[in-house]
């Protein structure tokens, strides 16, 4: 059993671990072995029904004798026992064109479930790289804070050794105060982060949680850059599940609808059975009934047949069936195309968003190295007296703000590159 409170979690872990856990991925999983079951039934239909049955009949008063047909008012019972097959010939098609239709929504289900996966996996990465945000966000805040203590001490010994008004003690105190809160504000919104990732992860009695860090040094992929959208989006709808998901429903839409037009054509079936029966009025030349077992030996009657259905006219249900069902092909090839749609338009943002981030990284780095530049210089003016608190607090401030900025585009430069990734059909996630 992991030791969560000691143990650092990489993402690949916390994504194993959700998988494993997301009782939401059960809903799917049951789905699916619903299809699955409706597939081999619609396979199993094919065989012969076979069924048997008994009867047992008191009778009253008047009634006909069944051995003669005569009119009798004496009470008796009788036994009757039947076994009777029925196999279907011919029926337009329909239990293929089924099969074939529930087979492929078997195989939709199957592509969905494993969609599911890749959202809750993007969502696990989405909260992993939350977490390595704000414990980047709490570090700068330390940093801060630690400036602010020595600038805090450095003002009090001035005060001590008269160098500086006693108003200046308060000045520095009140940026003390400000960091110190930011700082509380970093540790909560980390907080709030590792809670997340527990809840994604469904990691029950936890806390806190401890992630190994996957942040990469953000580079420009001259193979990413280069590539188009449309390539790209070539090689996603082959590999998508969502979409092939679709397309299978398209297919099965397709069989429904060739499974309906099969009941217009005329069924031809072959049935046959087998029976016996056992009647108290049947008796031999002594009056007394038969036994049980010479009946049930001398009643035996045996059929075979051929059964022909033409339909005719059924208040006009099986053309509306068909129509029906065309209605439903239509609209399954409607969703096919919003989701290669949708599909298109999110690897065309994806390509914008990667280039744009390449270029704002490599200048929030100039920008972020500039303002501690800045700050450096403020501080050491600071020291000597050439500036007031507030300048120097603005320059720091700004340093912090560029440093948050530089670390939040590197964040999000390196999900996009996962998920651009992801859809190049890269192996981003270990997931069957």
């Amino acid at each position: 059993m992991r030791v969560q409170a000691q143990e650092k979690w990489t993402l690949d872990e916390c994504v194993a671990y959700a998988l494993e856990h997301n009782l939401q991925l059960n809903d799917f999983k049951y789905t699916t072995q619903s299809d699955r079951e409706s597939y081999r039934q619609s396979v199993r239909d094919l065989l012969p029904s076979v069924n048997a049955y008994s009867e047992y009949n008191i009778r009253f008063g008047r009634s006909i004798d069944p051995n003669d047909n005569s009119i009798i008012t004496t009470d008796f019972f009788s036994n009757n026992y039947n076994l009777n097959a029925n196999v279907d010939l011919f029926r337009g098609f329909q239990k293929l064109n089924t099969i074939k239709a529930t087979k492929f929504l078997y195989k939709a289900t199957q592509e969905e479930t494993l969609q599911e996966k890749y959202l809750l996996a993007f969502r696990v990465m989405q909260a992993f790289y939350n977490i390595e945000f704000f414990e980047g966000l709490v570090a700068i805040s330390k940093e801060q804070l630690a400036v602010s203590q020595s600038n805090y001490d450095l003002v009090k010994r001035q005060i001590e050794l008269g160098l500086k008004a006693g108003a200046d003690l308060y000045e520095a105190e009140s940026l003390l105060l400000t960091d110190k809160l930011n700082l509380t504000q970093s540790k909560n919104q980390l907080v709030a982060a590792q809670l997340k990732l527990i809840q994604e992860m469904n990691l029950e009695d936890a806390k806190s949680i401890t992630i190994q860090p996957e942040m990469a040094e953000v580079k420009d992929d001259t193979n990413i850059s280069e590539v188009q959208s449309d390539s790209i989006f070539t090689e996603a709808k082959n590999f998508m599940p969502i979409v092939k998901a679709q397309e299978l429903r398209a297919d099965a839409a397709q069989k429904q609808v060739a499974a309906a037009r099969g009941e217009l054509f005329p069924s031809i079936s072959l049935f046959g059975g087998y029976g016996t029966g056992f009647y108290e009025t049947t008796r031999d030349s002594l009056g007394e009934t038969v036994p049980f077992s010479d009946q049930f030996r001398d009643n035996t009657f045996r059929f075979v047949g051929l059964s022909l259905n033409v339909p005719i006219s059924n208040g006009w249900s099986g053309r509306s069936k068909i129509k029906q069902q065309k209605i439903a092909r239509l609209r399954a090839q409607n969703n096919l195309d919003i989701q290669k749609q949708q599909l298109y338009q999110t690897v065309q943002t994806l390509v914008q968003d990667y280039n744009s981030l390449v270029v704002e990284y490599e200048q929030s780095t100039q920008k972020m190295e500039a303002q501690e530049l800045a700050f450096t210089i403020a501080q050491k003016r600071y020291e000597k007296g050439l500036i007031n608190a507030l300048e120097l607090f603005q320059a720091k401030n700004l340093f912090a703000s560029a440093q948050n900025e530089n670390l939040q585009v590197r964040l999000s430069s390196e999900i996009n590159k996962s998920t651009l990734d992801f859809y190049r059909g890269l192996p981003v996630f270990d997931i069957e």
